[in-house]
């Protein structure tokens, strides 16, 4: 029998989601002898290799301790798009001057909100129930497993044999060592979503896609936010430029932001209150919030499972594999967050089929060759796949930058959204693309046509020769390719072009 799970608040939604991922009722399989490929965590990573692994023929055990559908399902991108849809929502009926429209007496029902995100939740984990799974041929084990051997594994008291499994035990939020954070209630993505009220004051610890993505929602949907970052500014890793952008929507929408974050201090308040003290750009600050958000970062999910009996190896960051997903332990290979800094669901999906193909049909598919995009969902979003100017720098690659603004495309200007860019960086001299940004507000769908570029190896030229819909802003990306086309056009070609129509005229 497996250990009863509860996600609040506990309401119908959340019962049906329970049933789905961790039903009260389930009873372990007898174990069906050798295992040709065992998986130990049932998040995107392990649900791909379990479904992939077992529609190839393979025997298959699927081991999750908690929830199945892991983080993303649960805590992660379905609850955390369903609550940005409504701060968008709600933005987009107050609606703004420039376009003619304004509204007053835009009333937010967060209750109605949080409600709908729970049913839909409840929708979607249908796709990876316990139930699903077992129909597809995989023998599902709810409970915590450990390794007792190099080719053993042991959930709760009963022992299952494999030829090859994979560690896909995904990551939680970190906690920061932040003085008196031990005193206070802090909400984490495993917890922000069953609120069922909107914070009056809120503080988001964080200035990375998840901080930026709940600060501006939340903020949207009526509350006061601080974001805290301790860097110069919000997402440190994308393009200056673009982070700069998506920053500025953030403050509009009514985030303060207070960064070079440092002396963050925390303690209980009257009320249940969270007093938080701090100093930003050398300003002293002191916030009385109601809730507050860890959003810094996050740990890899290696506890417990006696990885040392495996000889597996693994540090702070996770487990340790090599391009091909395997880890000290030949027979082992691991996927997702526990072993990748992309820790994003498609790229867990992508790194799942890896290792489908390396543990079972002696592939040499490497980790290197994924191009892996990556979007962070805020208003507008930014979308951004390979390298980065500054990581190119760093490699000692010569490139050439193409930057394309929204303010010069006609449907960005037609739906008051010029706030964003296109930039696309090329190998130097050629028009081979290894890296690109996007701000626009859906620039996690436009990135996709820059990725497939990439991965068929289709340059500008080819871009700028292929037809795009007028008016949409996925132009921007042909336009991109029409500037790489107007660098071939040297002086000297221009000169003999110039000859050969002089020519023609006579």
């Amino acid at each position: 029998m497996s250990h009863d799970f509860q996600i609040l608040p506990a309401d119908e939604y959340n019962e049906t989601l329970i049933g789905h991922v961790h039903p009260s009722d389930w009873i372990n399989p007898t174990p069906a002898g050798r295992y040709n490929l065992v998986v130990i965590g049932g998040g995107p990573a392990g649900l791909v290799a379990a479904a992939g692994a077992a529609g190839c023929g393979a025997r298959v055990a699927l081991v999750e301790r908690q929830l199945m559908g892991g983080d993303c399902l649960n805590f992660g991108c379905v609850p955390s798009k369903a609550l940005i849809h409504a701060a968008r929502r709600a933005a987009g009926m107050r609606g703004h001057e420039p376009s003619g429209l304004s509204a007053t007496g835009v009333q937010v029902d967060f209750a109605a909100a949080m409600q709908r995100l729970r049913r839909l939740r409840s929708e979607i984990g249908a796709h990876d129930s316990v139930r699903r799974f077992t129909a597809l041929g995989v023998d599902v084990f709810l409970g915590s497993g450990h390794f007792t051997g190099p080719d053993t594994l042991k959930v709760n008291e009963t022992e299952l044999l494999f030829h090859s499994a994979v560690i896909a035990t995904g990551a939680r939020a970190a906690t920061p060592p932040i003085p008196g954070l031990a005193s206070v209630n802090a909400l984490t993505n495993e917890t922000v979503f069953s609120l069922t009220k909107l914070p009056a004051r809120l503080a988001v610890i964080g200035g990375g896609p998840i901080g930026c993505e709940m600060a501006q929602s939340f903020a949207r949907l009526g509350s006061q936010v601080s974001l805290i970052e301790s860097s110069t500014g919000i997402l440190p890793r994308e393009d200056p430029e673009a982070a700069a952008i998506v920053q500025a929507r953030l403050q509009q929408d009514g985030v303060n932001l207070l960064s070079s974050a440092q002396n963050l201090q925390l303690a209980p308040g009257a009320g249940g209150t969270i007093l938080v003290t701090l100093d930003a750009m050398g300003v002293k600050h002191d916030l009385t919030v109601d809730h507050l958000l860890l959003a810094a970062g996050r740990a890899p999910n290696i506890e417990g499972l006696n990885l040392e009996a495996a000889g597996v190896r693994y540090d702070r960051t996770g487990v340790l594999v090599d391009d091909m997903l395997r880890t000290t332990n030949r027979r082992v290979f691991a996927a997702g967050d526990i072993c990748s800094r992309y820790q994003f669901t498609h790229s867990a999906d992508f790194m799942a089929r890896t290792v489908i193909q390396n543990a079972l049909f002696f592939g040499r598919k490497k980790m290197s060759r994924l191009i892996i995009p990556w979007a962070t969902y805020t208003s507008p979003e930014i979308a951004h796949v390979g390298l980065t100017a500054a990581e190119a720098q760093a490699r000692g690659l010569k490139i050439t930058t193409y930057t394309q603004s929204l303010s010069g495309v006609d449907r960005a200007l037609l739906d008051d959204e010029t706030d964003g860019l296109v930039r696309v960086h090329v190998r130097q001299g050629t028009d081979q693309i290894v890296g690109a940004t996007i701000v626009a507000e859906h620039a996690g769908d436009m990135i996709s046509e820059i990725t497939l570029a990439m991965t068929h190896k289709i340059g500008l030229a080819g871009i700028a020769a292929t037809i795009h819909p007028y008016p949409t802003q996925a132009e921007a990306i042909r336009k991109i390719g029409d500037q790489y086309n107007r660098t071939r056009l040297t002086p000297r070609l221009r000169t003999l072009f110039s000859a050969l129509m002089s020519w023609r005229r006579r």
